[in-house]
């Protein structure tokens, strides 16, 4: 008899949890490791946000919240999205969990049956097919490329599209991509949706405030309220207010399926830290002018990375419109060797042999699909982000 659940062989590890660990290794030998592997802003969560928790430990917040959340911070998520998003949820048809990566493991988990078919566009963030397989379900992986952005077009929308779709899973702007979608874009992928009542969708909006240049932030029931009653809008605050070990989800839905979600958490979490909900109410209800500066930030940064691996010969770029991710094609460098004559076949190969042997954390593409590439994040310093550029320069540029 074995220990380890049968499930659990279906399912991966978290490549970019393990080249971050691998990367932690190497520098706890002396190695000097510049890590671009997580998506975690380096600034410091603001101090109202910071003020607010100490606060409420001193006010003896410090009992087992609600298991849907706190009902300030519920209030104040249903009038956020009323406020940015023309969501008319209701407080009773939010919840607030530990991560959004827990949102949308309690949708999954509370909806999926095995037969059921989950769309996941390419390139995906890595947790989305693992977890639809972890819950019985199949994951389809609908292609897109450089070509199209990297998004999503209807017609490879529609061609997946069975009998058997239980969700599709839209992650605007996108990790690891950058990828975002416009207001049109959004409105003829919601054309296609309309035609097919079973598909759900799952509109993963935690990169919504870094969105650069001039296109603005749309999710899926905004631009089209007919999808309203099937639609899971789902954000956080870590991302937009570098709150990422704060660990606070939230989501928006149908009433129906927010209880769903709610009976899952109370067996697996209960409601998520006291503590960070009263922070994330802050967050979400105090002042706003630091989202303003972060978004300069990555801009600054990420015209400066894109400029520098543009020059680097074998790596071609997609400019990204918003997170703070850009996917580089390696596929031109794959075949040739380093000079300890490491062959690089794969892009995982690539990956590898670049912490390995230049000190530079990045994620294969393989992981979220799309062979081939690789992620970058540049939610770093500007110097460690220079230095990065000299490594990854040197390494492509000594491969034989």
């Amino acid at each position: 008899m074995t220990l380890v659940a049968h499930s659990l062989s279906r399912i991966k590890a978290s490549p970019t949890g393990g080249l971050t660990e691998k990367g932690n290794q190497l520098k706890a030998q002396g190695r000097s490791i510049i890590s671009l592997t997580q998506g975690q802003p380096d600034f410091e969560t603001p101090q109202n946000i910071r003020a607010a928790a100490r606060a409420a430990i001193d006010r003896g917040e410090n009992r087992y919240p609600p298991t849907a959340g706190i009902v300030p911070l519920r209030e104040a998520v249903a009038d956020k999205f009323r406020r940015d998003n023309e969501l008319p949820y209701k407080p009773q048809e939010t919840i607030v969990c530990t991560g959004g990566k827990q949102v949308i493991a309690n949708a999954l988990l509370a909806t999926l049956n095995p037969g059921d078919e989950v769309l996941v566009p390419v390139p995906y963030w890595v947790s989305y097919p693992e977890l639809v397989t972890l819950f019985g379900a199949t994951p389809v992986p609908v292609p897109s490329s450089a070509a199209t952005g990297f998004k999503l077009t209807p017609q490879a929308l529609e061609a997946a599209i069975t009998p058997r779709t239980k969700w599709l899973v839209f992650n605007s702007p996108s990790n690891p991509s950058g990828a975002a979608y416009s207001r049109d874009e959004i409105r003829a992928l919601a054309d296609v949706l309309l035609r097919h009542p079973q598909v759900w969708i799952l509109a993963d909006d935690i990169y919504e405030h870094l969105l650069y240049g001039d296109l603005r932030f749309a999710t899926m029931a905004q631009v089209e309220p007919a999808l309203h009653e099937r639609t899971l809008t789902v954000n956080g605050v870590s991302k937009a207010y570098a709150m990422t070990g704060w660990r606070i989800g939230y989501a928006g839905g149908p009433a129906a399926l927010i209880s769903a979600m709610a009976k899952v958490q109370g067996h697996f979490t209960s409601g998520a830290c006291v503590i960070a909900q009263w922070a994330a109410l802050e967050a979400l209800t105090g002042p706003q002018d630091f989202l303003d500066a972060s978004r300069a930030s990555f801009v600054q940064r990420r015209d400066r990375v894109l400029q520098r691996l543009q020059a680097v010969p074998g790596l071609h770029c997609h400019r990204p419109d918003g997170a703070f991710y850009i996917f580089p094609s390696c596929q031109e460098l794959l075949g040739r060797t380093t000079p300890s004559g490491r062959a690089l076949a794969t892009d995982e190969d690539f990956a590898l042999a670049l912490l390995e042997e230049a000190g530079v954390g990045v994620v294969h593409g393989s992981a979220f699909g799309l062979a081939g590439h690789f992620r970058i994040s540049y939610a770093t310093g500007v110097e460690q982000l220079e230095q990065a550029c000299d490594r990854i320069q040197r390494f492509c540029s000594e491969l034989r």
